[in-house]
């Protein structure tokens, strides 16, 4: 997708407001929803991995998320995302220079507004997604390992040998995208109002933009759909090998 020049603007405007300068050939902006949103949290927390088991360490990755001061704290005590690179706001004017989807609005609230993209209404991937969550995915890596410690309410609590043992390993297992999920909505619902600064973001999305050393932008993607932060779900940061190699 190619930028207007406002967006581009924007872009840059942004960049410079919250020193988003980097050292590195490449530059990640994202741009998040709420810090309480589940594409927030599951992104997050990918990129968090990224960038400790990336060995040309050429990319700097930073974020901009609607919420508070408190919210980021516990958003990235939780994800491991790196605080010095997520800066936080408390609207979507930037979203709107960029020209992020708001999502569905239909005037009775953000809540009715997110239920209806989860039931799949112009979110068309999120279905998908969903049951790919209870599933599996031969075409996905595992999530969870042996020594992994899974705690769902203080109620069920098992370690990540369970997958192993019911289904095998070496790739995404049968429910177990959908326990990771759920664990993440489990810290959202325990931290609500950290998390949510207004719900009538609820439905908003996001975006990520890449640039070179020379602040091109070489790679774009908008998100128009409740888990869908990546074009190659299967694969959610595949983009960042692709494009910056």
């Amino acid at each position: 997708m190619m930028l207007s020049n406002n967006q581009k603007k924007t872009l840059q405007k942004l960049m410079k407001d919250f020193n988003f300068l980097g050292s590195k050939k490449y530059k990640l902006i994202v741009l998040l929803g709420l810090l309480g949103d589940f594409d927030s949290f599951e992104y997050a927390i990918n990129l968090k991995k990224f960038i400790e088991h990336d060995q040309k360490k050429q990319i700097d990755i930073f974020a901009v998320a609607i919420g508070s001061e408190i919210g980021k704290e516990k958003f990235c005590d939780f994800t491991g995302f790196p605080k010095k690179n997520l800066k936080v706001v408390t609207d979507n004017q930037i979203h709107q220079g960029l020209m992020i989807s708001k999502g569905v609005d239909i005037g009775l609230g953000g809540w009715i507004n997110m239920l209806i993209m989860l039931s799949g209404i112009n979110s068309f991937k999120t279905i998908k997604e969903v049951v790919r969550g209870y599933t599996g995915d031969r075409n996905s890596k595992q999530i969870f390992f042996d020594e992994d410690h899974i705690n769902l309410f203080n109620v069920f609590k098992f370690s990540g040998v369970f997958f192993k043992y019911t289904c095998g390993d070496g790739y995404l297992r049968p429910f177990e995208l959908a326990t990771y999920r759920l664990k993440n909505m489990i810290e959202i619902l325990q931290n609500w109002k950290d998390y949510i600064l207004d719900n009538k973001y609820l439905p908003h999305r996001g975006a990520s933009f890449i640039l070179d050393e020379k602040d091109k932008i070489i790679y774009t993607y908008f998100s128009n759909n409740v888990l869908g932060y990546s074009p190659k779900m299967e694969d959610p940061l595949a983009f960042l090998q692709e494009q910056c190699g």
